[in-house]
């Protein structure tokens, strides 16, 4: 019985370890404001970015308001994907930064925090990761 239980308690506790870096989906299709770009305001906080799926169109200019949520924890934005017009590494405070790009080749490119504190986990793996998905 005693045995039984043990069991029962690390599968539960191994359950809510694994759940606790899955982050929900959370999209937005970045509007198009009266200066023709896309605008999308994205908040990165402790292990999240929010909006973390962003839909944008092709060849149509894009603007992110990044900035963090708030607390000591350093965090970051980056996306290397020069070959669609899409290259950037911002740090975040909580003062807004503006990113503008043109992305020009549709696809899904992944943006994530690079941070890492010593051997944990990094913010990535955490769940500080997300898509912008560029569509015709």
């Amino acid at each position: 019985m005693r045995t039984k239980t043990f069991f029962i308690v690390t599968l539960l506790l191994i359950s809510v370890v694994a759940y606790a870096d899955q982050v929900p989906e959370k999209r937005i299709v970045a509007p198009i404001g009266p200066d023709g770009a896309q605008h999308v305001d994205v908040l990165g906080g402790e292990y999240y970015f929010e909006p973390n799926v962003i839909v944008v169109k092709v060849n149509v200019p894009v603007e992110l308001k990044v900035r963090k949520a708030g607390g000591v924890t350093p965090h970051d934005i980056v996306l290397k994907a020069p070959e669609a017009g899409i290259d950037f590494s911002v740090s975040l405070s909580s003062e807004p930064t503006v990113i503008k790009f043109t992305p020009t080749k549709a696809g899904k490119y992944s943006f994530d925090c690079t941070k890492r504190l010593l051997f944990f986990k990094s913010h990535k793996e955490r769940g500080m990761h997300g898509v912008i998905e560029v569509v015709e």
